[in-house]
């Protein structure tokens, strides 16, 4: 493999911009900002014994995958557009293209697991935590991160096997599909098996989540008073928003390509920014500020860290 001690030219994508700093400034306060609301989550939730319950135990896991999907991209394209490095070796090309693709699986899992959850809780209330323990919960987190690192594993042994005799990649940073267009190859019989996966992803488990909250607006419309219905929408709420963050840049490029739509450059790259980085900047924001417990834990901890400093 003579092309993996090459440099490989990267993010080609941004070339055509005329305001580089400027982009490269967001993205690297968005990477700064998951990291702090997506740490910060983290951090409340595994410090407070009281919150080690199944929901909140998913909300940290969803940060975790949220901080390894953003990582696997906002570097490089922090470096690109700031430190204006426009090169990369192949394995930590191949690395990232791995970790990015496998935190996109994680963040679909996760949140189906988050829907599953939900679903448990408002239609069998009283059997909750008899049905959704901490040792299951564990096992279901543990079996989404073993499909995932599994597919990625045939993903990137396929990627890994093409021939690259130019080495440049034409988007915003390393994934599959600009992997595949910088190999020497005919492209199309290697969308088969991403189409198989984003069929699994954006079809079954968008079907799975969207037919859970089905089941959720029938489950509040049987509800007896309008204070319980308020009651459970604010506890579903929050999984609407993130579910929507997260969906919604994939349905939209579907959708777009189905009615034959043709995106140039600058559309693809910015609808790929967008589903890269918007779910991980929203989904810690939404929790902090729409989940009474971590909001409650976060005033506390500020609350003894200003008195400290007044005194």
């Amino acid at each position: 493999m003579w092309w993996a001690a090459l440099s490989w030219q990267v993010c080609f994508g941004f070339d055509h911009l005329s305001h580089q700093k400027l982009l490269g400034f967001l993205i690297f306060i968005t990477y700064f900002l998951v990291l702090l609301g997506s740490g910060t989550n983290i951090c409340i939730i595994v410090t407070d014994r009281r919150l080690h319950t199944p929901m909140y135990l998913l909300i940290c896991n969803l940060a975790v995958v949220d901080i390894m999907f953003t990582t696997s991209t906002s570097p490089t394209m922090i470096s690109v557009l700031l430190a204006e490095v426009k090169t990369i070796s192949y394995y930590s090309c191949i690395s990232r293209m791995y970790i990015y693709h496998l935190g996109d699986i994680e963040e679909c899992l996760a949140l189906s697991l988050m829907a599953l959850d939900r679903t448990i809780a408002i239609s069998t209330p009283l059997r909750y935590h008899s049905i959704l323990t901490n040792p299951r919960l564990f096992l279901l987190i543990t079996a989404t991160w073993l499909i995932g690192l599994g597919v990625m594993g045939v993903l990137t042994a396929q990627a890994d096997s093409l021939p690259y005799c130019q080495p440049i990649i034409r988007y915003v940073f390393c994934d599959y599909p600009a992997m595949v267009r910088a190999a020497c190859v005919n492209p199309e019989p290697y969308w088969m098996l991403p189409t198989i996966l984003g069929l699994w992803l954006i079809g079954a488990q968008f079907i799975f989540i969207l037919l859970s909250y089905v089941n959720l607006i029938y489950t509040v419309l049987r509800l007896p008073n309008n204070e319980s219905r308020v009651q459970v929408f604010n506890t579903c709420i929050c999984h609407i928003i993130v579910v929507s963050c997260y969906f919604a840049p994939k349905l939209v490029s579907v959708l777009l390509t189905r009615i034959g739509v043709r995106l140039n450059l600058t559309e693809r790259n910015a609808l790929l920014i967008m589903a890269t980085l918007l779910p991980s900047l929203i989904n810690p924001t939404v929790y902090c500020l729409k989940t009474k417990e971590i909001r409650k834990r976060l005033v506390q901890i500020l609350s003894r860290k200003r008195t400290a400093v007044m005194k």
